[in-house]
């Protein structure tokens, strides 16, 4: 299996690259890869954040290759399983309780999107990114979560006018509706990512795990259901290394150094 997927550690933090350029098409070979690493980094304590990004600076990813489908329902068994892969992995990075970063330039379209739908930090580049879910163009649509989660992320009326007119926005206009996080020229953002990393990766790995609890996807619970999850996140984070090393920081006017072994 060749590596469509290369892997690679900066401190804290793995970096997976999509190794296709100028494509980088989610092939099945990719997801297969994908799916094992999204295995091993969860259980995997000396990596706290994630950046998934893409080779060149072309286009971060048009999306599966439609080419391979026969293939891929041949490999999995069924159209169904097929699907369900992509919906496992992406629901497994939504809900690792480690944070993803994913970097949007030039082509994110369908799976492209989708999986970066599943990730909790989006940067996208400020020039020449086009975004968007277009099967519609195809006469398919949505097929890895991707319509469910735009619509939590940018509200129903923005998802329904990029679906169902397949449209195809900017890295800026992204921003304006929420799609993205921050804007990067395309020469810092893959740097960016990596520093965004670095910085969630240096906060207290139990404090990110429990709020991250909290937070992802928070609007499908009520806040008592949420009031409880913060309480059970008090509880575990009180009297821990890190809990000790911010009051002492504090205490004496300097920085605090989480996760210290």
């Amino acid at each position: 299996m060749s590596e469509i997927l290369l892997y690679e550690t900066n401190e804290a933090v793995a970096i997976l690259t999509i190794n296709d350029a100028p494509y980088n098409r989610m092939s099945l070979d990719f997801m297969d890869q994908l799916e094992d690493m999204v295995n091993k980094i969860s259980v995997d304590p000396s990596i706290r954040a994630v950046v998934l990004t893409a080779s060149g600076l072309d286009n971060f990813s048009v999306g599966m290759n439609l080419k391979q489908l026969p293939e891929g329902i041949e490999r999995k068994g069924s159209r169904d399983a097929l699907f369900d892969q992509r919906l496992s992995v992406i629901e497994k990075i939504e809900n690792m309780n480690k944070p993803w970063i994913v970097t949007l330039f030039g082509y994110c379209l369908g799976g492209g999107l989708e999986i970066p739908l599943g990730c909790h930090f989006r940067l996208a580049a400020s020039e020449d990114a086009q975004i968007g879910l277009p099967e519609l163009d195809l006469g398919a649509v949505p097929a890895w979560g991707g319509s469910a989660r735009l619509a939590k992320c940018v509200g129903e009326h923005h998802a329904m006018d990029m679906i169902l007119r397949s449209k195809k926005i900017s890295g800026k206009r992204a921003l304006e509706i929420g799609l993205v996080h921050e804007v990067w020229p395309l020469e810092n953002l893959k740097d960016a990512a990596i520093q965004l990393a670095k910085e969630l990766a240096n906060q207290p790995a139990k404090a990110v795990e429990s709020m991250m609890k909290v937070l992802v996807n928070s609007s499908d619970r009520s806040l008592k259901e949420l009031i409880e999850e913060e309480r059970q996140a008090v509880k575990d984070n009180s009297g821990t290394k890190d809990s000790l090393e911010g009051m002492t920081a504090f205490l004496e006017k300097r920085k605090p150094i989480f996760n210290q072994e």
